[in-house]
């Protein structure tokens, strides 16, 4: 997603979000599309989420809840040699869970 120094909106209640980079492999892949679930139960340590980090609103990822810290979440990519999230980044603001991907292979994507 390209800068706009706004921060990105997830429009109603399952919003389609397409994953790009590596950094959430094997569970999720460059070019996988998945439905962000933005209201419902609380996120949860192990959930697959939709965040902007605090030190770049104008980016939307997708990561792993680790812990809630600083009134935020502090994420986790699945691919342990991709260190693009809190570790670099600090906290993030979570907008949605992941509760689904549709495509190419559809199935639910879960906890861990």
């Amino acid at each position: 997603m390209a800068p706009t120094g706004e921060s990105p909106v997830l429009r109603g209640p399952l919003a389609p979000v397409l994953v790009t980079g590596p950094s959430m492999s094997p569970t999720l892949r460059h070019g996988d599309a998945v439905l962000v679930r933005t209201g419902g139960r609380a996120v949860r340590p192990g959930d697959v989420v939709v965040a902007v980090f605090r030190s770049r609103p104008d980016l939307l990822v997708v990561k792993r809840a680790v812990e809630p810290r600083d009134g935020g979440w502090w994420l986790r990519g699945d691919n342990e040699f991709v260190t693009d999230d809190s570790r670099a980044y600090g906290v993030a603001d979570v907008r949605g869970r992941v509760v689904a991907r549709w495509w190419p292979r559809p199935g639910r994507v879960r906890r861990r």
